[in-house]
C-alpha cells in the first residue's frame, strides 16, 4: 500500500533508534553517518573519542589552553553542521584533522600580530600530563634548566618559521603520532611527497638547531 502524504511525512523525519555504542562495534565512519541520519548517541560517541587528541592538536598549534579549547568546539560543531554532507570516502579522523588542520591555520592567519611577541614552546612539559618526551632527567640541575630552556626557545623559533604547511605536517607527525599517509590525506598530498615535505622540515630543523643537538 502506497504511504499517504502525512504517513510520508511523517516517515521521512523517523530519525534512527538511538543505542549504546559499544568501542569497535562499528567504524567511525560508520558512526558519522548514522549521524548523518540523526542519530545523535554516535555524535556524542565521537566528541567522547576525539575531543582530547584534538584539544592538544589545536593547543600545539596555538599555544593557549583555553583557545585551544574553543577551537576544538569549533571542530565538533563544524563537524555537526556538515553532517548532511559527509561521505565516507576517507577515514573520519582524516575528515577531521582536516578540519581542525584548516582552523587552525586560519586562527595562525588571523592572530599573527597578536603572536608576534610570545614564545612558544613546543617541547615544554604536556598541560594535562605533565610530561616532556625529550627530557630524560626529571630532575635537572639548573645548568640543565638553562640549556632546555635555551633549547626550548630555540625549537620555537625554528618550528614556528618552517613553512605552513611543514609546520603542520611536522605537529601532526611529532604530537599526534600521525603516519605518512595520514599526514597526507589531512593535507591532501601523495605519500611520497609527505615524506618529501617531512624530511624537508626536518633537515631544516637539524641544521638550524645542530647547536644543541
Amino acid at each position: 500500500m502506497a504511504l499517504q502524504p502525512a504517513q510520508s511525512q511523517f516517515a521521512a523525519t523517523v530519525r534512527p533508534v538511538e543505542v549504546p555504542i559499544k568501542p569497535g562495534e562499528f567504524s567511525d565512519a560508520e558512526l558519522m553517518l548514522r549521524v548523518r541520519d540523526g542519530d545523535d548517541s554516535c555524535y556524542n560517541y565521537l566528541i567522547e573519542k576525539y575531543r582530547q587528541p584534538i584539544i592538544h592538536f589545536m593547543f600545539r598549534m596555538v599555544r593557549n589552553q583555553a583557545i585551544a579549547e574553543e577551537l576544538a568546539q569549533e571542530v565538533f560543531l563544524r563537524v555537526y553542521r556538515s553532517r548532511q554532507t559527509y561521505r565516507a570516502e576517507a577515514r573520519f579522523s582524516t575528515w577531521l584533522y582536516r578540519i581542525a588542520t584548516n582552523l587552525g591555520v586560519n586562527h595562525a592567519r588571523d592572530t599573527k600580530h597578536e603572536r608576534s611577541a610570545q614564545t612558544v614552546y613546543l617541547d615544554e612539559p604536556d598541560p594535562e600530563t605533565g610530561t616532556t618526551p625529550d627530557v630524560a632527567d626529571p630532575t635537572p640541575s639548573v645548568e640543565q634548566d638553562l640549556v632546555r630552556d635555551e633549547r626550548m626557545k630555540a625549537i620555537s623559533q625554528h618550528v614556528m618559521a618552517l613553512p605552513e604547511r611543514q609546520r603542520t605536517a611536522v605537529l601532526m607527525h611529532k604530537y599526534q603520532g600521525m603516519d605518512y599517509k595520514e599526514i597526507g590525506d589531512v593535507l591532501k598530498l601523495s605519500e611520497s611527497a609527505t615524506k618529501s615535505l617531512l624530511f624537508r622540515a626536518y633537515q631544516t630543523l637539524r641544521e638550524r638547531l645542530k647547536d644543541f643537538v
